[in-house]
């Protein structure tokens, strides 16, 4: 059975839904919602607001405009005419390519992606709280304080790990797990996101003893990340997990407040 939890954090209430199990019983993890179709032609969705703007992407909240009122994606468009090199093609594919194979509850998986003129659309669950980091700074700003409660910050890492351990089960190492990356909405739900820089430890079927590329963000990087020498596998991850863990707990990661080549040193 699951009970729902009402918090208030950061002067929004979240509905945080905790599978409860009998002594002895294992729990079952929660289903996902069953696939559905969903357009894939522009004129099939209603832009309604603009909640996030990088160097060659928007990402907008909008409605499915042949269903219902309460059909609401997020559709992350990229210019593909201002993409500075192949390199930027290479982080896209591997961020499709990897959202199509993810299906867990706590993963941001990709609903559907189409060639939109010069644009590449891609249309995802709305997570309407937006990132942690971004949840942080506005309760910054509110006077609220640094940092999760501790009741909140348990959950939020308990649904973390288990898309991380879903991730991992499936050959993938995230390679930039951070509150920035970890997408929340109203209800509770909380999603690992962004696979720009992620990798895969299968290789013809075969699982790899690990992998040298030099990727993340340095803050929150393991150090045989950083050192570049024996390679690294999915337990890079763990170290980011847990400077994320201290990031919820006090508002600011170790060490963010130098620039990254001082980090890095």
């Amino acid at each position: 059975s699951t009970v729902d939890v009402r918090c208030r954090c950061f002067g929004s209430t979240f509905v945080a839904r905790i599978v409860m199990s009998a002594p002895g019983e294992a729990s079952e993890p929660a289903a996902c919602a069953a696939p559905q179709e969903w357009p894939t032609t522009a004129d099939g969705y209603e832009k309604l607001r603009l909640i996030g703007r990088g160097a060659f992407a928007e990402v907008w909240k909008a409605r499915v405009v042949d269903a219902g009122e309460g059909d609401f994606v997020a559709i992350k468009i990229i210019n593909l005419e201002n993409m500075p090199s192949s390199s930027g093609f290479d982080e896209i594919l591997q961020e499709v390519q990897t959202m199509q194979m993810c299906n867990h509850e706590n993963v941001l998986g990709l609903h559907t992606s189409f060639i939109n003129g010069d644009e590449l659309w891609l249309v995802t669950r709305l997570m309407d709280k937006g990132s942690l980091m971004h949840v942080m700074r506005i309760a910054k700003h509110m006077g609220l304080g640094e940092g999760m409660r501790e009741a909140i910050l348990e959950y939020v890492l308990r649904e973390v790990l288990k898309g991380m351990k879903y991730f991992h089960d499936q050959g993938y190492i995230h390679r930039d797990i951070k509150a920035g990356n970890i997408l929340v909405d109203g209800e509770g739900h909380v999603r690992v996101a962004d696979f720009g820089v992620s990798g895969w430890l299968i290789d013809k079927g075969f699982r790899k003893p690990g992998t040298t590329t030099f990727v993340g963000t340095p803050c929150w990087m393991a150090p045989e990340v950083m050192e570049q020498e024996g390679g690294y596998d999915s337990k890079a991850d763990i170290w980011s997990f847990g400077i994320t863990a201290l990031e919820l707990a006090k508002g600011h990661a170790p060490y963010a407040k130098y620039p990254p080549m001082t980090v890095l040193l």
